[in-house]
């Protein structure tokens, strides 16, 4: 099992490349593409789908890209995650508890909740700017 995704990983890669330009200009998705090695065509679509979050702005022109729409201290990874590919959930019974009617009484969907609070938590707790500081 998968927490994150594929395009997800992409997605989070590509906004830390935006984030080491921030306040430079705009980047094109193929300078992205080629640096962080992800093919152009799938970078475009989840540029899309970050830009449909408002996590980054498109600029037009020869000299366009994208740029982020805010400081890399203030997008968290939870934003990104939830762009790309919803919420990252561990059971189907967590997002919601009524969808199974034993919620209340069992050990498992109480064990998990625990869990689900503490990954939202520590993906919420890092910034773009957190990961810059890793490299």
């Amino acid at each position: 099992m998968e927490v994150l995704r594929r395009n997800t990983d992409y997605a989070l890669r590509a906004m830390v490349n935006l984030a080491r330009h921030w306040q430079q200009g705009p980047v094109s998705t193929r300078t992205i593409a080629r640096s962080e090695d992800v093919s152009c065509l799938l970078l475009r679509k989840l540029m899309r789908q970050l830009l449909k979050g408002k996590l980054v702005r498109s600029v037009s022109g020869p000299s366009g890209g994208f740029e982020l729409k805010k400081s890399p201290t203030q997008i968290k990874l939870l934003e990104i995650i939830r762009v790309i590919q919803g919420p990252v959930n561990l059971n189907k019974c967590l997002p919601k508890g009524d969808v199974c009617s034993r919620h209340t009484t069992c050990p498992v969907h109480k064990k998990l909740s625990k869990l689900q609070k503490h990954i939202d938590n520590y993906f919420s707790e890092i910034t773009l700017q957190d990961l810059l500081q890793e490299t």
